[in-house]
């Protein structure tokens, strides 16, 4: 029945980019699995539609328990936080927006009103200039739930990764390569594939150096740093295996010999991400999903796409995805 479904907060994104499109090609597919619930502003969607074509209409309500999930309607917890929509531009209105989205996702599924978050994408450059200092979405839900450890996995077709560090510069990145932050990933990854119900997990750590050093050939980070980590994680139980040449790991995964890979460092685990996300033509498709958090959050492989945004030709696969994520992970916590 409808009503055992779980409910997942659907956050619009940037109101200047595809965000909004997105959602309304996807509404009436995400109702076969769950029950959306956007968070956003409520001209903005009405726009959408209209960019969209769609014949849906937008339902305004000021709490959960009032939405309808009905397949005609859209319902939204509206915020009226825009004013004039301007598509495809960075303005620090957008950005306070965006975030005002997600810190309101965030008290719902604290609060247990909702079961998950699913995130449409925010733009950067937008955020800093409504004063943001994070990168993305992900170090401030971790402030907001109090949670200090955290990483990222993507997730596309049979390929999952998960990352030491993400978007800091490649300098930096190396330097994060430690037995403690290796340790801590493998861990979490572990926990986060027992989430998504897959029973005695198998975890690839890719190497940092070409070939994983190739015995000490080309580097010392692998013995010094990851070969530790791993072996610690053995010990407690968890199967994992590494330090892996990072050249063939995520062919070997992808071919069903992990269940994730630990990557390094961000490029390395994306690019293989991104590259099976798009061979299936111009639409990208895959998740994020923060793990480690206290709360559900499943996010698009995607950004805001401003050069498209307000033509409605975005493609919604990737939110489809992810929407279906939060819901199987909620499923897997509720038991709904």
């Amino acid at each position: 029945m409808t009503e055992s479904l779980p409910i997942i907060g659907v956050t619009m994104g940037d109101p200047a980019g595809i965000g909004p499109e997105v959602i309304v090609k996807a509404y009436r597919h995400l109702l076969d699995s769950g029950r959306p619930i956007v968070i956003g502003d409520g001209d903005v969607l009405v726009e959408a539609t209209e960019a969209c074509g769609s014949d849906l209409a937008v339902q305004r309500v000021e709490t959960v328990t009032d939405a309808g999930f009905d397949p005609e309607t859209i319902p939204i917890l509206d915020l009226d936080n825009v004013g004039t929509l301007v598509r495809g531009e960075v303005r620090e209105e957008y950005g306070a927006a965006s975030l005002e989205y997600v810190e309101r996702a965030i008290e719902l599924a604290q609060a247990g009103a909702i079961d998950g978050i699913t995130t449409a994408p925010i733009n950067k450059q937008a955020t800093k200039l409504a004063g943001s200092t994070y990168a993305g979405h992900t170090g401030m839900l971790a402030d907001r739930t109090d949670t200090s450890e955290y990483a990222m996995m993507l997730v596309e077709s049979d390929l999952r990764v998960t990352h030491v560090s993400t978007h800091v510069p490649l300098r930096e990145a190396c330097d994060r390569v430690t037995r403690s932050n290796v340790h801590s990933t493998i861990q979490l990854t572990a926990e986060a594939l027992s989430d998504l119900g897959i029973e005695n997990p198998t975890v690839g750590v890719a190497g940092l150096n070409p070939h994983a050093s190739d015995g000490g050939l080309l580097g010392d980070t692998e013995a010094t740093e990851i070969e530790p980590a791993v072996q610690r994680a053995q010990e407690e139980g968890i199967d994992a295996i590494g330090p892996e040449s990072p050249d063939t790991v995520y062919v070997r995964a992808a071919q069903g010999e992990f269940d994730c890979v630990v990557s390094m460092y961000h490029d390395q685990g994306h690019i293989p991400i991104k590259m099976l996300g798009f061979s299936s033509g111009s639409a990208v498709s895959g998740v994020n999903v923060t793990i480690g958090l206290p709360i559900i959050r499943t996010s698009v492989d995607h950004g805001t796409a401003f050069d498209i945004a307000g033509t409605g030709v975005a493609s919604e696969r990737s939110l489809l995805d992810a929407f279906d994520v939060a819901v199987d992970m909620a499923r897997a916590q509720t038991g709904r």
